[in-house]
């Protein structure tokens, strides 16, 4: 089963993309910031994972630059999901490697597709 790891430090929007990616038949993970995701993604070695960018600790975009030094998951798809829609934050994704950028609040749908391209499902 295709293994999905959701990083956010909000549980409501935690819980519901949880849920979300669940019900798109994923196997899903979950971490509340930045440290625990990367420990999480070292365990785990997940498919995809979908990573807020404002997190305690550990910022997302320094989840990202680690996971881009590591040659393992240098091909490993990243959705960044963030609050801040600001055109500087998106392009700094971007260049770190983010393979998508998401701005909350989202579509669940378009979320779902989007996850699916990545995966080429």
């Amino acid at each position: 089963m295709t293994k999905v790891l959701v990083v956010d430090d909000e549980p409501n929007i935690l819980l519901s993309l949880e849920f979300l990616m669940q019900q798109a038949g994923f196997d899903v993970t979950t971490a509340e910031d930045g440290e625990t995701a990367l420990q999480r993604i070292n365990e785990l070695e997940p498919n995809l994972v979908l990573l807020d960018i404002s997190l305690p600790g550990i910022s997302g975009f320094d989840v990202l630059e680690n996971l881009r030094q590591e040659e393992r998951f240098k091909r490993l798809p990243v959705i960044m999901l963030t609050a801040h829609g600001r055109e500087v934050e998106k392009e700094k994704g971007m260049a770190l490697g983010a393979d998508d950028y998401i701005t909350k609040p989202f579509s669940t749908q378009a979320l779902v597709q989007k996850v699916r391209n990545l995966l080429q499902e």
